[in-house]
C-alpha cells in the first residue's frame, strides 16, 4: 500500500531566512510488550513520569520538542499532569499519535494488519481519531495540528480525515522504509523533503539517510542487497552503504553523526529526529534495556546536538515549520 505518491505532492518552499533546521518528535505512548500480540489492555504509563525531566534537559539545549500523544497517555491523570508540566515549561507542542489497538472504539479484529490505522475502514479510523483529538483538546484547550500514525500506518483516507479535523502537519511517512511485509505502507519512494498533500496537509517525513561510499546508489542498491542473505549487513560493515534513520534507537552514534553530515551536505532543510517516550526508562523498549543503554541514549543526543550546533542547524518547533512552509 502506497498511501501517498510523492510525485503528487508539491515540495515545500521554505520562507527566506528559515535556514537549515532540525525537529524532534516524540512518540509519547504507553509501555507494552513489543514482542507480544496486540491487545486492548495490559499496558502501562509509568514511564511518562520521566518526561518532564527529559524535556528540561532537551530544552536547556534549545530543543523544541513535539510530543505526539496517544490515547492511553491522553486519558491518564498522572500522564496528563506530566504533559501540562511540559507545556508550562515551554519549548513544547502537543500533537496526536494514533495507536488503534488501544484507542477506542474497538470495532476491529486485533491483527498485525489492523495495527496500521490506515488499514481500518475509513469511518472507524476517523472515529478513533475523533476520540483521540477530543482527549487532547481537554488537556491543552487547543485543537492539535500535528499527527503521526502509530507504526507509521497512513492509509488512503487518513490525510483527508486529518484535514477535515484541522490538522495541518503530518509526520507519519518514514522515508525509505517499507512495511508491506507486516501489512503496512510502502514508503520507499518517499524522500526526506517536506511536501504539500492534496488535502492541504504538510508532510514532513522522518529523515532517513544513506551513508557510505556507495550511498549514491541509494534505495535501488539497498533494495537489491536485501535480496541477498545478510547482504545489507555486509555493505554496512564494509562502509559501502548504510540506511540510517535519525533516532538514537538502534542507530549507532557514529552512523548518526555521518548521516547528519550527509543530510546537511545534500541540502536537507529540516532534519526530522524521533524517539519513543518509554525509552526514557530502562526496560520498556528494545532500545533501552538497562542503565547502560540509557546512558548511551543521552550520550547519543549530546553528541548529535553538539554537531548540529557546529553545523549551524537550529531547532524548529512544529509551529515554526508550519509558519515557514510555503
Amino acid at each position: 500500500m502506497v498511501p501517498f505518491r510523492p510525485a503528487d505532492g508539491r515540495p515545500v518552499v521554505w520562507r527566506e531566512g528559515f535556514g537549515t533546521r532540525f525537529a524532534v518528535f516524540v512518540d509519547t505512548e504507553e509501555e507494552f510488550d513489543w514482542r507480544a500480540p496486540f491487545r486492548h489492555d495490559g499496558w502501562g504509563v509509568s514511564a511518562v513520569a520521566a518526561l518532564p525531566d527529559a524535556h528540561r534537559r532537551f530544552a536547556e539545549r534549545g530543543v523544541e520538542s513535539c510530543y505526539l500523544v496517544d490515547y492511553p497517555i491522553a486519558t491518564d491523570p498522572a500522564a496528563i499532569d506530566a504533559l501540562r508540566d511540559i507545556t508550562a515549561h515551554g519549548h513544547a507542542t502537543i500533537g496526536a499519535q494514533l495507536h488503534p489497538w488501544v484507542n477506542p472504539p474497538f470495532d476491529e479484529a486485533l491483527t498485525a494488519r489492523s495495527s496500521f490505522a490506515g488499514n481500518l475502514p475509513p469511518m472507524l479510523e476517523a472515529a478513533k481519531l475523533d476520540r483521540l483529538t477530543d482527549a487532547l483538546i481537554r488537556i491543552t484547550d487547543t485543537r492539535p495540528t500535528v499527527y503521526r500514525a502509530g507504526r507509521y500506518g497512513l492509509g488512503p483516507a487518513t490525510l483527508g480525515s486529518l484535514a477535515e479535523r484541522g490538522y495541518r502537519l503530518d509526520s507519519s511517512m518514514r522515508a525509505r522504509y517499507d512495511y508491506r511485509a507486516q501489512g503496512g505502507p510502502d514508503y520507499r519512494g518517499i524522500g526526506n523533503g517536506a511536501f504539500h498533500t492534496d488535502g492541504g496537509i504538510v508532510e514532513l517525513p522522518l529523515t532517513t539517510v544513506f551513508t557510505g561510499r556507495l550511498r549514491r546508489g541509494g534505495g535501488r542498491l539497498y533494495e537489491g542487497a536485501g535480496r541477498i542473505p545478510r547482504g545489507r549487513g555486509v555493505l554496512a560493515r564494509l562502509g559501502l552503504l548504510h540506511r540510517v534513520a535519525l533516532t538514537p534507537e538502534d542507530m549507532p552514534l557514529v552512523d548518526a553523526l555521518e548521516a547528519v553530515r550527509v543530510a546537511v551536505g545534500e541540502g536537507g532543510r529540516v532534519l526530522n529526529f524521533a524517539y519513543h517516550s518509554p525509552s526514557l526508562v530502562p526496560g520498556h523498549t528494545p532500545y533501552v534495556r538497562d542503565a547502560a543503554d540509557l546512558t548511551a541514549f543521552w550520550r547519543w543526543w549530546d553528541a548529535v546536538l553538539d554537531l548540529l550546533a557546529q553545523l549551524n542547524v537550529r531547532p524548529a518547533s512544529s509551529d515554526d515549520i508550519l509558519a515557514a512552509a510555503t
